[in-house]
């Protein structure tokens, strides 16, 4: 995760104002949109830390509207501020997750898609978004660029996403991961 934020964020700072400006690798977001959600999903990482600490229910988001909407307004925001929110906040999740007491850990929380997980799996969902989105700035960084442990991590995540979704996309997916279909299934997307 630490690794994963430091190439965020060190991708951020080396754009200038106008290049945070164009577009992304994600249809529809500039760069100042996923960087506005970057910096949402971390203060709603910290609700979930915060739920596992205290067993008061904090919920990521109070639904998909709160979260577009803020993205819309933090990525308006003057660049210099975009860049403090993004790097405060990833600073401020670290320093809570650092603070959890062990046992917190196991509490279970439920995350903005509705999956119930244990608190220990902050760690990842936080890993996934910096260094998927790091790529989705679109300036420099692939996922070649990652560490080969966060790839292959990513294509079990993504896999068992697509599989959970329809019976047709895990047969498809199982037909082309084993060989048996030379096309990959349309998959639409995951993140």
């Amino acid at each position: 995760m630490d690794l994963g934020t430091e190439l965020f964020l060190r991708t951020v700072d080396s754009l200038d104002d106008a290049q945070l400006s164009e577009p992304s690798a994600l249809p529809g977001w500039n760069r100042r949109h996923v960087v506005a959600h970057v910096h949402g999903n971390a203060e709603a990482l910290r609700r979930l830390v915060s739920w596992a600490a205290t067993g008061v229910e904090r919920r990521m988001y109070a639904g998909a509207r709160q979260r577009a909407e803020e993205i819309e307004s933090i990525s308006a925001l003057p660049a210099g501020t975009l860049r403090d929110l993004v790097g405060q906040s990833a600073r401020d999740l670290a320093a809570d997750m650092d603070r959890l007491p062990e046992q917190a850990w196991n509490t279970l929380v439920v995350t903005a898609r509705g999956r119930t997980i244990p608190a220990a799996e902050i760690v990842w969902m936080r890993t996934r978004e910096v260094t998927v989105h790091a790529v989705d700035l679109a300036h420099g960084v692939g996922f070649a660029d990652l560490p080969e442990e966060i790839n292959v991590a990513l294509i079990a995540d993504a896999l068992d996403t697509h599989a959970r979704r329809s019976g047709d996309a895990a047969a498809g997916l199982a037909a082309w991961l084993t060989g048996r279909n030379a096309e990959p299934p349309a998959l639409g997307p995951w993140l």
